[in-house]
């Protein structure tokens, strides 16, 4: 080593001590000497320092040392920029030698010595030399344990234990400086956020051993429930005094404050305890946040060794800001900004415990939040029954169709074989607000024998306990423990407060009254798609659905959706009263016909039986449907082109459903309709010619006045580009940007989770496309299609349906391009409403102000 560095500073309230330059823990120390903390002497070193010391540069250790007196006994803790960044442990006992040693015996006795020694010895040896821990934990047991250990050191490391403080320290500070350069501990922070340069300081600070003959003891102390935010001092005291050491207790945790549970520290000690009390009750004040301090008591002697940012659930991160703002602490501002958006997702749904013991069973990608517990099911039949019983199942499928639903709906959990963050399985999970795994490669799933075979080989039967971890894209085995919602008070006055200051519309994807129910709970601005498909999923819709499907005749087809006519109707009427004068946006049938027919043979007997048809007939019949790719073929505009009946009937159930929920409210409800997968002008002129028919008819037939709003739901890159012809039609343009990304990538949404982490690793592409928007293609068609739109129709209303509606970088990307709204499912409205307010807080030119 050549060359040497003197870049550290004692810590005074006036030192130039930053977090960009030392660190975190290092500023934190200086707060609490500003605001008249009794805090440890205290050297920082800097990141540059401790850069240097990790290239081989030699600290002035000896310098260093000589602010802590004659014979210093030191600890060194991280101090990085942020303390999610992690760090390599704290070294404690720094100093401790032979000498040190006989003088601590004599004043603290002989057992309190051998405990600060050997401890300092078997870190020193495991974090610093790098040894083996096993001889170490064998000295511990020794009659002499320091003499054993410092044996066991000489054994292993073919050198005696050093005894110059100087050269400990210097050796725990090059570890230390080692470990965060190392590149595990480089790609570990990157994965946590963390720049590629990312320093680390380094606090050097006097011990504060918590003995004495007096009142003596360490501990930690936080005035908040780590779980649910309130106000409750918690934490723990470990009294360590000489006279309890006397009686042969080795030291007694008792409770901070007064509990019927048992002794305390407010009761033994209570002036302490006060002052305790008094100091977190400063940090929160001045330093504006609930802080977790880290103390000792030495001799009747309070010192505060630490104080970070008191860990906390995310419940207990929203009640922290709302609290600290409702008491004049932070701005309102400030507090939204303290809560991530992604993180309430913990709050709107029963989640896995994080601190629950685990054994997973296989891993997916993690398609919809949450955790739910139950036993496999393979088959929507199997899930409705099981729930008929009251018995939770979690449904397994290799990939779920519109078929499913009425399963899904009756399933605590999901997990697919197949698929991606845009697969059905996917889609619907997130709207119904159930846990989902999706793209599970490494399982094999047989719906003849109903197994699951697992990646090491083993087999899950039907009937066996399974916990889905929806958040993590985990199965687990049998039940683990799990944390409930909390959509408290102080959820909702954040979320009030994010609405006050968001400039983009936030709608729910809602297409049953149920979806209504929850997006109107959660404070969505109006349904921006209701996929009507969905409604045709109940047994008897179903069936006859499938008559209509069945015929061949145009009267017959007619007579068929007759019958469905009154049940869309109610279905519209309850979405409309739900949603209390809210737009509802409604889009036409969409999905190709062979979706509402069964796969299976056994399904096909049964609907042969129902229809009371040969079997071969109803086997013809969905061959002659099926088609080569039938997401790109007749579906959607399509159909209504080709069988104009079927979205006849359903403007009609709109616009019956309009003027009955109109009468019902006494205010006016005015509907929007919206024509799926459109590529041409001329589509959505043969279909808006025949709603505006049969707008004119129910007018005329019920004797009311109405209006009505049509609209386009821009899906495939040609309608994009047409979108300035298009306009000219339309009162809005709903950009779908699932089946948008699906063609202009030529992926499947539903296959693409085969590849696609090999791609994203490999750099192909920068993240999954169905997940974050692709701003420079995908993104740069919706532009195009604003634009055109626009150009020939000004007031024309934009925005985005698609899943990427609730992700933060597509409403950053809306809110650029001046979309009015975008709309998600509904258990993501919270999280985009909260990315909103973030977005127009940290706009340019927009200031936070402080409380």
């Amino acid at each position: 080593m050549t060359g040497e560095t003197k870049d550290f500073t004692l810590i005074t309230p006036d030192a130039e001590i930053s977090e960009t330059t030392h660190g975190g823990r290092a500023k934190c120390v200086q707060r609490l000497l500003r605001l008249d903390v009794p805090v440890p002497r205290t050297v920082a070193l800097s990141f540059e320092a401790v850069h240097l010391i990790a290239e081989g540069r030699r600290p002035d250790t000896a310098r260093l040392l000589s602010a802590f007196g004659r014979a210093p006994l030191v600890s060194v803790r991280p101090s990085s920029q942020d303390p999610d960044w992690g760090g390599p442990g704290a070294i404690l006992n720094i100093g401790m030698n032979n000498e040190r040693h006989a003088d601590l015996a004599e004043r603290l006795g002989r057992e309190a010595a051998d405990a600060l020694y050997l401890r300092f010895i078997t870190a020193y040896a495991g974090e610093v030399a790098r040894l083996d821990p096993e001889p170490f934990e064998a000295a511990a047991e020794a009659d002499d344990p320091v003499a054993a250990a410092l044996a066991a050191f000489e054994l292993e490391a073919d050198m005696p234990f050093p005894q110059a403080p100087a050269k400990q320290l210097a050796e725990v500070l090059r570890s230390m400086a080692r470990a965060w350069e190392g590149v595990s501990a480089r790609l570990l922070r990157q994965a946590r956020g963390a720049p590629i340069d990312a320093g680390l300081g380094l606090v050097v600070q006097d011990m504060a051993i918590g003995l004495g003959p007096g009142e003596s003891g360490t501990g930690v102390i936080r005035m908040i429930d780590k779980v649910t935010g309130a106000r409750h001092i918690s934490g723990r005291y470990k009294r360590k005094s000489l006279a309890m050491r006397a009686m042969g207790r080795k030291g007694t945790e008792i409770f901070l404050a007064a509990d019927p549970r048992g002794p305390s520290m407010e009761q033994a000690a209570p002036d302490l305890f006060a002052e305790l009390a008094a100091i977190a009750d400063r940090c929160r004040r001045r330093l504006r946040e609930e802080m977790e301090i880290k103390f000792a008591v030495t001799e009747g002697r309070l010192q505060v060794l630490d104080a970070i940012r008191a860990p906390r659930s995310a419940r207990a991160n929203v009640t922290v800001a709302v609290d600290l703002a409702e008491d004049g602490i932070i701005s309102r501002e400030e507090a939204l900004l303290r809560v991530e958006p992604g993180s309430l997702t913990e709050l709107l749904h029963s989640q896995v415990d994080r601190e629950a013991k685990r054994e997973v069973l296989f891993r997916g990608i993690a398609a919809s939040p949450g955790g739910a517990t139950g036993r496999l099911v393979f088959t929507a039949r199997a899930a409705q029954t099981s729930a008929s019983h009251e018995m939770p199942c979690i449904l397994v499928r290799r990939e779920t169709t519109p078929e499913d639903i009425r399963g899904m709906h009756a399933a605590q959990g999901i997990i697919t074989e197949r698929g991606g963050m845009t697969s059905h399985a996917a889609v619907i999970a997130r709207g119904l607000g159930l846990p989902c795994i999706v793209g599970a490669g490494g399982i094999r799933i047989s719906t003849r024998t109903k197994t699951v075979t697992l990646p090491d080989g083993r087999e899950l039967k039907e009937g066996d306990l399974v916990t889905v971890d929806g958040t993590a894209g985990e199965a687990l085995d049998g039940a683990v423990a799990m944390l409930e919602p909390a959509l408290d008070a102080p959820f909702r006055k954040l979320m009030d407060w994010a609405d006050t200051v968001r400039d983009i519309g936030i709608r729910a994807n809602a297409d049953t009254p149920d979806d209504a129910r929850v997006a109107h709970a959660f404070a969505a601005d109006g349904i921006g798609l209701c996929r009507t498909e969905h409604m045709f999923f109940e047994p008897a819709r179903l069936m006859v659905m499938r008559e209509m499907i069945f015929t061949d005749s145009v009267t017959d087809r007619q007579a068929a959706l007759d019958q469905l006519l009154p049940m869309q109707r109610e279905d519209f009427v309850e979405l409309f009263r739900i949603m209390a004068g809210l737009p509802v946006c409604i889009r036409l049938f969409d999905p190709p016909l062979h979706e509402f027919l069964p796969s299976e043979r056994e399904g096909m007997m049964s609907l042969a039986e129902s229809l009371d048809l040969p079997l071969s007939d109803v086997v013809r019949r969905i061959e002659a449907l099926s088609e080569f790719n039938p997401m790109l073929g007749m579906r959607g505009v399509r159909l209504g082109v080709t069988m104009p009946e079927i979205y006849d009937m359903q403007v009609r159930a709109i616009f019956e459903a309009t003027v009955a929920a109109s009468r019902q409210s006494g205010a006016a409800v005015v509907p929007e309709v919206m024509i799926p997968l459109v590529s041409a002008k001329r589509e959505v002129e043969l279909v808006k010619s025949r709603i505006d028919a049969v707008a004119a008819a129910v007018r005329v037939e019920t004797g009311t006045s109405f209006d009505y709003r049509l609209g386009v739901m821009v899906e495939t890159p040609r309608a994009a580009l047409r979108a300035g012809e298009i306009a000219a039609n339309a009162a809005f343009l709903s950009f779908g940007t699932n089946d948008l990304t699906q063609m202009t990538y030529g992926l499947s949404r539903d296959d693409a989770g085969r590849f696609m982490n090999t791609y994203v690793q490999n750099g192909v592409f920068h993240e999954d496309p169905f997940h974050t928007l692709d701003r420079e293609g995908v993104g740069e068609l919706l532009m195009i299609g604003a634009e055109r739109g626009r150009a020939c129709r000004p007031d024309v209303v934009l925005s985005v349906c698609g899943e990427h509606g609730g992700d933060p970088d597509t409403i950053d990307f809306c809110r650029q391009a001046g979309f009015d709204y975008v709309s998600c499912s509904p258990f993501r409205v919270p999280v985009a409403r909260l990315a909103a307010a973030h977005l127009a807080l940290r706009a340019p030119g927009t200031s936070v102000t402080e409380a």
